[in-house]
This record gives structure tokens, C-alpha cells and sequence, in this order.
């Protein structure tokens, strides 16, 4: 893999960190606010939602600049938001802040995709994807928990000047090392905008982005409530939630990683096996959650497998859109967050419900069912119905009826 893959991958660890440290800040968030715990948890939907309608769009606007002028836009302008969600005291503001950083986020991460595909063998974007979602993966194991225990220390405050100073590297190092010359998106000149809007209402592209926003809906419902979980009904101390979240974290990095040796040849087992595990893990933990011991090693199981199959359906989306290379990270993007927005809305709504701190569990067990049973139904309609024979590399989909 290219050396400055790893570099955008710095900046995906600094808006991952960002993303998800708020599964360890939502009580004090709440409380220094004075907003109930469930409104708190409408920072991470709101994210979610900037990130749906920013991925699609930001890629649209990007697709006539440099790459690295585009990178460097976005990321300054997540940089800066940080500075003002840091400094407010209104929850208003800071959620605005939040929907204006995923905007950037956004942006961000549909042209590194589309760099980062456009740099590999055409068969390597599997292991491409997972470079820069290892970032994200290493938020979980270094950047979530340092965020938690510098809220733990002094405050929810100091966690948003940490990802704005985190960024500040990560900004050197893009005007640094990616190439300036590399012109506007990968063939931006040559496929019109319209043309690859007409390649995303493949069904099999439409296949993957539904399972991704129902995984990333599971991943995401349990994982914002999670300190609460580990505390209130696990019974383990404030001050091990950073270690819990380290765990997620690790296991997050071990999925991605192997997911990136698997997407490119094996996605199917990978994704049949994974979502059946994951529906029994989150099940499992939903039973017991109430056993400290069983939590922990649950959680970073679940991590794993929640990464891994997560990013392997990410490469599946830009397999099924090679006739989109500019829009298609941006959509993956826009499915998985549909999820990321979708699951913390179900898990507060079955807090607010009073169904208690298992309940979001629950909810994402739900959603592991119903992908496993949309998913597996394609897959028997494909076997039923098409020729043997399929694009390697691609998870199979019944062809439109006429």
C-alpha cells in the first residue's frame, strides 16, 4: 500500500476519535448541559445524519477539485468546529457543531476512498478500505479511551481540544505527502456525475449499502450506551469504562484487519458466518450483560466482528460501483451512517421506553436478524434464479424482474 494511505489514515483516526468518544462522554455531556441522557445521545444521530446527507454531496462538490486541496478543506473545517463545540455552553450549538463536523467528515473520507481505490490493483480495494478504516479502528483503541479518561479528569471539554489538536499533524502531513498533482477526483474528467448516479441504482450495490446501514444500526445502538451498560448493569467502576471502550476498540482493529485480507477473496462466508455470529453475540450479551466478566469478553468480540463485517461490506459497495469511482465511497459512507444514526434514535427510544440499559442491546440483536434474514433471502433468490456464474468479489442479488 502507498505510504500516504497510511497518512490519511492519521486523519481518519482523529474524526473516528471524534465520532465515537461520545459513547464515554454522554453522562457528563448530559449533565453539565442539563439535558436528559437520551437527548445527549442526539449528538451521535446528529453526526450520523450530517455524515448521511454529506457523504453523497460533499463527493459531488469535490469531484472538480484537487484532491488534496479538497482533503485539506475538510479537514480544517473539522478542526475548527471542534474549537467551537469546545468552548460552548449551549447544547444547541454544540450540536450544530456536530452536524458541521460530519459534513467535513464526510467529504473527507468519500475523496480518501476514492483515492485510495484509485491508487491500488483494481482487485486491492478491500485491503485499501481497511488501511484507512484501521484509523477508525485505532480511534476505538487509543483515541475513544483517552478521550473518556480526559473527560473523566477534566472534563468533556478537553476530549473535543484533543481531537482538534490531533488534526493539526494530520493536516502537515496531507500538505506534505499527497501528491499535489493528482488532478481532480479518479476519473473526474471522463465519467459524467449523471452517468454514475445511474451505476448506484445497481441492485446489488443496493443489497450491500441495506446491509451496511442495518450492521453499522447494530454496531452503533449498543456501542453509544455503552458506558452506561458497563456501569449501571454490569456493575463495573466509572473509572474501567476507558478500558471497556480500549477493548471494543481492539477487537474493532482485529476485525478490520482480517476483514481486509478476506473482503477481496472470500466476502460471502465472511459476511454469512460474521452476521450469524454477531446475532448470537449481541443476543448473548443482551441475556447476560449483567455479569461483569461476560461483558468483557464480549465486547471486544463484538467489536470484531461488527468491523469486520462492516468493512468488508464497505469494499463489497465499491466493488458492486466501479462504474461510480467518484461517488461510490460517498454512498458507502452515506449507508453506514444511515445505520449510525438509525441505531442510537432505537436504543434511546427504548431507554426513554424505561425497557432499561439492556434494551439497546436488544434493538441491535433485532437488527442483526433482520439482516441476516434480508441477506440470506438474496442469496438463495441469486442461487435460485441466476446463472452459476458472477462477478468475483461481489455479493450475489436476484436481477430486477422485467
Amino acid at each position: 500500500m502507498p505510504f500516504f494511505l497510511h497518512l490519511l489514515g492519521l486523519a481518519v483516526f482523529a474524526q473516528g476519535t471524534s465520532e465515537f468518544m461520545l459513547s464515554g462522554l454522554l453522562p457528563d455531556i448530559a449533565a453539565d448541559l442539563h439535558v436528559p441522557l437520551s437527548a445527549a445521545g442526539s449528538l451521535t444521530s446528529a453526526f450520523a445524519v450530517g455524515m448521511i446527507v454529506g457523504a453523497p454531496l460533499m463527493a459531488l462538490l469535490a469531484r472538480r477539485w484537487p484532491r488534496r486541496r479538497a482533503l485539506l478543506a475538510f479537514l480544517v473545517t473539522f478542526l475548527l468546529v471542534h474549537v467551537a463545540g469546545a468552548v460552548t455552553t449551549s447544547f444547541a450549538v454544540l450540536l450544530a457543531t456536530r452536524v458541521v463536523a460530519a459534513l467535513a467528515n464526510a467529504g473527507f473520507l468519500a475523496v480518501a476512498l476514492a483515492t485510495a481505490t484509485s491508487v491500488v490493483a483494481p482487485d486491492a480495494k478491500g485491503r485499501a478500505t481497511s488501511v484507512l478504516l484501521g484509523g477508525t479502528t485505532l480511534a476505538c483503541v487509543a483515541g475513544v479511551p483517552a478521550g473518556a479518561l480526559l473527560g473523566t479528569v477534566w472534563g468533556w471539554r478537553s476530549a473535543f481540544w484533543a481531537v482538534a489538536a490531533v488534526s493539526v499533524p494530520a493536516v502537515v502531513a496531507i500538505v506534505r505527502s499527497v501528491p499535489a498533482d493528482d488532478g481532480r477526483a479518479a476519473d473526474g474528467d471522463t465519467v459524467r456525475a449523471r452517468a454514475e448516479l445511474r451505476t448506484l441504482r445497481s441492485p446489488r450495490l443496493l443489497l450491500v449499502l441495506l446491509l451496511g446501514a442495518l450492521v453499522n444500526g447494530a454496531t452503533f445502538c449498543t456501542f453509544t450506551y455503552l458506558a452506561p451498560l458497563v456501569t449501571d448493569v454490569a456493575g463495573i467502576g466509572t473509572g474501567w469504562v476507558p478500558a471497556v471502550l480500549a477493548l471494543f476498540g481492539l477487537g474493532s482493529f482485529a476485525g478490520v484487519r482480517a476483514g481486509g485480507r478476506l473482503a477481496d477473496t472470500r466476502p460471502v462466508p465472511l459476511l454469512t458466518a460474521g452476521g450469524a455470529a454477531l446475532l448470537a453475540g449481541w443476543t448473548l450479551l443482551a441475556l447476560t450483560a449483567g455479569s461483569p466478566v461476560t461483558a468483557v469478553l464480549l465486547v471486544p468480540a463484538l467489536g470484531a466482528l461488527s468491523f469486520g463485517v462492516g468493512s468488508t461490506l464497505v469494499a463489497q459497495a465499491l466493488y458492486a460501483a466501479t462504474g461510480a469511482p467518484t461517488l461510490a465511497g460517498g454512498f458507502a459512507t452515506a449507508a453506514l451512517n444511515v445505520g449510525a444514526a438509525l441505531g442510537p434514535w432505537l436504543g434511546g427510544a427504548a431507554l426513554a421506553a424505561g425497557f432499561g440499559y439492556r434494551a439497546p442491546v436488544g434493538v441491535s440483536a433485532l437488527l442483526m436478524a433482520l439482516a441476516l434474514t434480508v441477506g440470506t433471502a438474496a442469496l438463495a433468490a441469486a442461487r435460485r434464479l441466476t446463472p452459476p456464474r458472477r462477478a468475483p468479489g461481489c455479493v450475489p442479488v436476484p436481477p430486477r424482474r422485467r
